[in-house]
């Protein structure tokens, strides 16, 4: 995985899990990798995934059955829509509005490219 500079390690983290999830290759009820296995195979801190973890128990993605580890709520999936819905309508969007805006790009421009993004990477995929 690489990190970008513009956004704190713990949040690219938790973003990493909530794509597993997203895209099903993590399913609710499973147990995702321990604060050390995250660690290792990202080779960061261990502080920095307990971080992430936190984070991602706060919004009850995910949840710690003591002793066992951490697995995945069963609504996970709608609860990462809700948070990073908000935050995309709230941070991402008037970012893009200001570049669209800026750049001459019209809406029909950009849904022609959306739709021709989803059919070339979610056509089979239902998220």
């Amino acid at each position: 995985m690489e990190f970008r500079d513009n956004e704190a390690i713990y949040i690219q983290i938790a973003a990493f899990v909530t794509e597993k999830i997203m895209t099903q290759e993590w399913l609710p009820e499973q147990k995702i990798p321990s604060v050390r296995e995250m660690a290792s195979d990202l080779q960061v801190n261990p502080l920095t995934v307990v971080r992430a973890y936190d984070f991602l128990q706060n919004k009850e993605v995910i949840a710690n059955k003591r002793g066992i580890g951490f697995f995945i709520s069963a609504d996970a999936k709608e609860k990462i829509k809700v948070y990073s819905k908000e935050r995309f309508i709230g941070q991402e969007l008037p970012e893009l509005f200001k570049n669209m805006y800026l750049l001459g790009i019209t809406i029909e421009e950009i849904e022609v490219r959306f739709n021709n993004f989803i059919e070339q990477n979610y056509k089979t995929k239902e998220l």
